[in-house]
């Protein structure tokens, strides 16, 4: 089922361009920016059982470096998306390193703490980020928006191919192990301290790649990257689409960024309708959107499939 729906989705994304507007196009890319954040975020929370509310902070990292790194050192843009990539890890490594020893709320809180100060350290450094009014970043390919959209698209891939490698690996099978019952794998041998921050890196890494991606289709970084609310978006599109799903983060990203763009009218409410939207997946399918579309949807295939061997039979 998920390899039948990962051909779809290429399909359709490759056709996508061709039969829509500017304006929608552009809310497709964006799409794509929060489906890698929420995808590599669900690999902590849903895979390893790590709840961070860091992730877009660590996109931030990826954001100001790559924008820092075209304007400041005048590098090429993918140079800078990949310094991005590998500072956002080297943050993660240093948080990580510090806080994983901690469980529960004391994890949960120290990312809280680690977010807000950098993003007023992002607000106060005027001389180095320009504060709140954020760094110009030039564009992906002079601002072509089909260019940012494919490149949205491989940066997406190139996620979830990584952390479908990662969690068909041994690691994955540490990893999940963990999740289950983090004591009983490590009386059986498995270094939980080291896996928790190899997922935390790996995790961080790919939101500071998304984070230099986003800088350079928007054209402006600023500390509001960095805000809890960001997090509380994130938090909120892997949780509707599937904590455990891969495909169901990036599902739920897509489909909550579409959705918040017919709620414009509503300002400062579209975070309570996402919140509810949210209240209602876990009471009514905790395992997410798109793993409870997929069982309706193989339920009803197996069902015909059956009744036509009846009747043909």
């Amino acid at each position: 089922m998920t390899r039948i729906a990962l051909i779809f989705f290429l399909f359709f994304a490759g056709l996508f361009p061709l039969f829509i507007k500017d304006y929608w196009l552009y809310v497709a890319i964006i799409s794509l920016y929060y489906a890698v954040l929420s995808t590599s975020w669900s690999i902590l929370a849903g895979q390893v059982g790590i709840i961070s509310f860091a992730h877009a902070a660590f996109a931030a990292v990826g954001a100001y470096t790559s924008a820092l790194m075209v304007i400041k050192l005048e590098l090429p843009i993918p140079v800078g998306m990949v310094s991005g990539t590998f500072t956002a890890a080297l943050f993660g490594l240093g948080i990580g390193a510090m806080t994983l020893r901690m469980r529960g709320p004391y994890l949960a809180l120290t990312t809280i703490a680690f977010s807000e100060i950098f993003r007023i350290f992002l607000t106060a450094e005027y001389e180095l980020t320009r504060g709140s009014y954020g760094l110009k970043v030039p564009l992906i390919a002079g601002g072509d928006k089909i260019w940012m959209y494919y490149t949205g698209i491989a940066i997406l891939i190139l996620t979830l191919f990584t952390f479908w490698i990662i969690l068909r690996s041994r690691i994955g099978l540490f990893l999940l192990a963990m999740r289950e019952d983090e004591d009983g794998a490590a009386t059986r041998g498995v270094d939980t301290v080291r896996f928790r921050l190899f997922a935390f890196v790996i995790s961080s890494a790919f939101a500071g790649l998304a984070g230099g991606f986003y800088a350079h289709v928007v054209g402006l970084v600023s500390p509001q990257m960095a805000m809890l609310s960001e997090m509380g978006l994130i938090l909120a599109m892997s949780v509707f689409g599937g904590l455990e799903s891969l495909l169901g983060a990036a599902f739920g990203a897509i489909v909550l960024q579409t959705l918040s763009e017919y709620l414009r009218a509503f300002v400062e409410w579209r975070l309570a309708i996402f919140g509810g939207l949210v209240l209602f997946t876990l009471r009514f399918s905790p395992e997410g959107l798109l793993p409870r579309i997929y069982s309706l949807f193989e339920a009803n295939w197996n069902r015909f499939v059956k009744k036509s061997r009846i009747e043909s039979g």
